[in-house]
C-alpha cells in the first residue's frame, strides 16, 4: 500500500512539474522586433541576401543587448504591423512609428528614441512653399497609414491638394520621379536619403518642412508595445536612457546622420 501511494505521489509531482515548466516563458525566448516589410533607408532596409540593416535595426540590437534580451528583426507590412503586435505575432515595433494619441488607443509606447521632422520633396520644375497655400493644387503622395497621410488630409486636402496613397515609400518616390506626382511627404531622414540617389538628384529637390502639428505628428518615434507589457516597456526605457548617457546612441547615430536625430 505504501509503495503504491509513493508511485502515485511521484507521478503526480512529475505531472505538475511538466505542467509548470510548460506554463513558464523560456528564459532564452527570442523577441521579434518588427520593421516595415518595405525598405525605408536609412532606418531599415534589406541587403541582397535578405538580411536587414539600418539605424533602427542596429539600434534595436543595441537596446536589446543593453536590456539583456534576445531579439530578431521581423519585417511586417506597414498597414498590418499594429495588428501583428496586438495579436502576439511580434513583440515590439521599431519601424519609425511616431507616438500619437490615436495609436496610443491601441498600443503603448516606450520613451522616444528619435525625432525627425517631416519633409516635402517635389519635382525641380515647379516651385512652391510647403504650406497649405503652396500645396493647394498639387498631387501629393504619401505612404498609407502614416502620420504624413493624416497631415496631408488635415492641412492640404481641404485647400485643394489631391492625396495619393501608396503601400510603400519607394512606390511614392518612384511616381514622383516619373512625374506622376508633384510632391511627396515623409520623414526628413528618408527623403534626404532619396535625394542622394541618382534618381532623386536628377528629378527632385527639398521644398522644406511643413508646420508642426503635435496632435498628428506626435513628440517623436518610440518603440511600439502591447498594452499591459509594462515590464518590457520599463526595460526598453532604461536601455534608451543608458545608451543616451554612455554615448553609444550618439556613436551609432553618427554612422547614419550628420545631424542630431534625437531632438530636444
Amino acid at each position: 500500500m505504501k509503495r503504491f501511494s509513493k508511485k502515485i505521489t511521484t507521478a503526480v509531482f512529475a505531472g505538475l512539474a511538466i505542467t509548470l515548466a510548460a506554463s513558464l516563458p523560456s528564459q532564452a525566448q527570442t523577441l521579434k522586433v518588427a520593421v516595415g516589410a518595405e525598405p525605408y533607408p536609412p532606418m531599415y532596409y534589406p541587403d541582397a541576401s535578405g538580411k536587414w540593416h539600418g539605424f533602427e535595426v542596429d539600434l534595436a540590437g543595441l537596446l536589446c543587448k543593453t536590456a539583456n534580451l534576445e531579439c530578431e528583426t521581423a519585417p511586417i507590412a506597414w498597414d498590418g504591423i499594429i495588428p501583428a503586435l496586438t495579436s502576439g505575432k511580434i513583440d515590439m515595433i521599431m519601424g519609425s512609428m511616431s507616438i500619437t494619441a490615436e495609436r496610443q488607443k491601441k498600443i503603448d509606447f516606450s520613451d522616444k528614441y528619435y525625432s525627425i521632422p517631416p519633409m516635402i520633396v517635389g519635382t525641380k520644375d515647379i516651385k512652391f512653399e510647403p504650406n497649405a497655400e503652396g500645396m493647394a493644387d498639387k498631387t501629393v503622395g504619401v505612404q498609407v497609414s502614416t502620420i504624413h497621410q493624416s497631415y496631408v488630409e488635415k492641412h492640404f486636402v481641404p485647400k485643394g491638394a489631391t492625396l495619393k496613397e501608396y503601400q510603400t515609400q519607394d512606390e511614392a518616390n518612384n511616381d514622383l520621379a516619373a512625374g506622376r506626382l508633384d510632391a511627396v511627404m515623409a520623414d526628413a531622414g528618408a527623403m534626404a536619403d532619396f535625394l542622394k540617389t541618382d534618381v532623386g538628384q536628377s528629378c527632385c529637390d527639398a521644398k522644406g518642412n511643413p508646420a508642426p502639428d503635435i496632435e498628428i505628428l506626435g513628440p517623436g518615434v518610440g518603440i511600439g508595445l502591447r498594452k499591459g507589457d509594462d515590464a518590457l516597456r520599463e526595460k526598453m526605457n532604461a536601455a534608451i536612457k543608458t545608451i543616451r548617457e554612455n554615448g553609444e546612441y550618439e556613436a551609432l547615430a553618427k554612422k547614419y546622420f550628420t545631424y542630431d536625430v534625437f531632438g530636444d
